[in-house]
């Protein structure tokens, strides 16, 4: 029957996944990417196609950059995907990818959705500088101990932000707190504590100035109910009504990315298989941590893309 058939959702990833060269041949071989690729740089006003085709890497890393290339990438394949006959369950995205979800599922257009991720992105730099912090990835110790950890720590800011999957929790502060309960994490048992190369402490209080411009710029667009729904980072449960895409989109920048819950509650609601569209295999990975019963699938080249509509 195919994967056309099945009860799969189309999963984008987010911030990290990106990577040099990415959707070039996608771009050469597919007109709807040529239009909407050459459309993001007259949006945006800078070249992003040059960015994401040639880097340099220290450009392409940078929030400013990182999160519209990641929005352009899955936004196009997945809108390729869908063009050719894949009819999805649902959909969700990984922190900055619940964007391009709700694009996918119709929330908003592309030129609006686009204008937006670059409002999050110029705002989350901006609040980068002015409340400077980072992130660590923690293996090894369960969400309970890790929160009780993060909780019982008094000497600054620092909190769960992404509950990957049960084996990984990224935490998110100030740079001197994860410096501190580093040391703690791996006395209580884990495994390993690895600092992330990122600009700013993302998903955590550090990050609630960030919202009042993409709160403005929300409360300013067309936002509609979706055709699917899309698990949302906030509450780990389907959206698809305007008040909630609305909340879920505001509230996600300051608040904890519940992954390993959207993806277990899709299962659970019966959904056995799963695309990753965009760079990078990240979800892919995390995926086999959380549940190895969702049959997971790439999409990020455009023989992918052949391969996937021609099953």
């Amino acid at each position: 029957m195919g994967l056309v058939s099945q009860n799969f959702a189309l999963l984008c990833p987010g911030q990290a996944s990106q990577k040099i060269g990415m959707c070039k041949d996608i771009y050469q071989n597919d007109e709807f990417a040529r239009v909407h690729i050459d459309k993001a740089n007259d949006i945006l006003s800078y070249d992003i196609k040059k960015i994401m085709f040639s880097g340099p890497e220290d450009v392409l890393k940078k929030t400013v950059h990182t999160q519209p290339a990641m929005f352009i990438s899955s936004f196009v394949i997945g809108s390729i995907l869908l063009s050719r006959g894949l009819k999805p369950a649902c959909a969700a995205g990984h922190s900055l990818g619940e964007f391009s979800a709700f694009a996918l599922a119709g929330a908003f257009n592309f030129e609006d959705g686009l204008k937006l991720v670059k409002t999050r992105s110029e705002a989350m730099y901006e609040v980068g500088k002015k409340n400077p912090g980072t992130m660590a990835a923690v293996i090894g110790l369960s969400d309970e101990q890790i929160q009780n950890i993060c909780s019982n720590y008094t000497d600054g800011i620092v909190c769960v932000a992404n509950y990957n999957s049960p084996s990984q929790v990224v935490i998110s502060g100030e740079i001197s707190a994860i410096s501190d309960i580093s040391p703690i994490l791996i006395e209580k048992g884990a495994i390993k504590v690895v600092k992330l190369n990122v600009s700013g402490a993302f998903h955590s209080p550090l990050m609630r100035e960030a919202k009042d411009a993409l709160k403005e710029h929300l409360s300013s667009m067309n936002i509609k109910n979706t055709s699917f729904p899309v698990y949302t980072n906030l509450t780990s449960k389907p959206a698809y009504l305007i008040s909630d895409i609305y909340e879920a989109l505001l509230n996600q920048i300051d608040n904890p990315v519940l992954w390993s819950k959207s993806v277990s509650k899709m299962i659970s609601d019966g959904i056995n298989k799963g695309v990753e569209i965009g760079p990078s295999k990240v979800l892919q990975g995390l995926a086999k941590r959380i549940d190895r019963s969702l049959i997971m699938y790439g999409a990020e080249s455009y023989e992918d893309i052949l391969n996937l509509t021609n099953v």
